[in-house]
């Protein structure tokens, strides 16, 4: 069921659901017109993953996707957000080398990118660079566990914190996170007791993708959770929809109806009552009184 309010929804805000809930509701998303729907959906947190280099892009990994690619995505989900804050992944290389560098690419991110915060991937061994990207009045949400961009060095997808050093090891990570100052953590691909073990260890809000229903609240990457990506369904997603075998029937209806020469009808059409040469207006005019703006064929009644 989708919130009353339609307040914007802030990082304290965000901390506050850890002890009272409810639990947060987490969407990724790429574009303006997907970012409204899931806005108007419910949807608390609006991710822009780099999890589009893969369902985007095409691409194996998220490795390739760059600052200025996180960039323009984001500026298009935050022209789509009314409600819902709107975060982004700080991409590979654009945190790793230094604290300085890290600041720097934040600090882009909110400047170029219509951000209301960053998300980086990686443990105690990205801290400094959460304290420093915080220090400088950004908000830092964490992820560990299964985190893409280390794709290559974990030797595929896998899931993480498997037996007591690693999940111990994870709990730690964690727990260095929320010292540093992140205001909530990604729980990425771990059992679901681990999952459980680390949102009671931490004050922050633990997001789940994988990780288990203890988590304060669950991500799914949109295309996932609408059945867009049909090449490969996780263990953790539940298709909520099958848009994409729905988009491949309606595009057979409509490039039947072509061939076949049934669209477009005269209600399609533009003047088809007047004579030859009456000069209807067939153009396309901007509308600007409608929120948001929008741009729309001319009808016969334009002036």
């Amino acid at each position: 069921m989708a919130p009353t309010s339609s307040e914007k929804l802030t990082v304290p805000a965000i901390r506050a659901r850890k002890p009272s809930g409810p639990k947060l509701v987490v969407v990724t998303a790429y574009d303006t017109t997907v970012a409204r729907l899931l806005d108007e959906g419910g949807a608390d947190i609006l991710l822009v993953g780099d999890s589009l280099g893969m369902v985007v892009q095409g691409q194996q990994n998220t490795l390739s996707v760059t600052l200025e690619q996180m960039c323009y995505h984001g500026r298009a989900v935050a022209r789509g957000a009314r409600r819902a804050h709107v975060v982004g992944d700080m991409p590979f290389l654009s945190f790793q080398v230094s604290p300085e560098k890290a600041v720097e690419a934040a600090g882009t991110m909110l400047k170029e990118g219509s951000y209301e915060a960053v998300k980086l991937e990686g443990g105690a061994v990205v801290a400094e660079q959460v304290r420093r990207i915080v220090a400088a009045g950004i908000p830092v949400m964490g992820h560990i566990g299964l985190t893409p961009q280390s794709v290559h060095a974990m030797g595929g997808f896998r899931v993480q914190g498997k037996g007591e050093e690693a999940a111990a090891s994870l709990l730690a990570d964690a727990r260095a996170l929320e010292q540093a100052g992140v205001y909530a953590i990604v729980l990425e691909s771990i059992p679901a007791p681990l999952g459980q073990a680390i949102t009671q260890a931490v004050q922050v809000p633990t997001i789940g993708i994988g990780a288990g229903p203890a988590c304060d609240g669950q991500v799914l990457v949109c295309y996932d959770m609408l059945g867009m990506y049909r090449e490969f369904t996780p263990r953790f997603v539940k298709r909520y929809a099958e848009l994409g075998g729905a988009i491949v029937d309606a595009v057979r209806d409509y490039a039947a109806d072509v061939r076949a020469g049934a669209f477009p009808g005269p209600e399609h059409c533009f003047g088809v009552t007047q004579p030859p040469g009456a000069g209807e207006n067939t153009g396309s005019r901007a509308v600007v009184d409608s929120d948001p703006p929008r741009y729309a064929p001319a009808s016969d009644s334009d002036p």
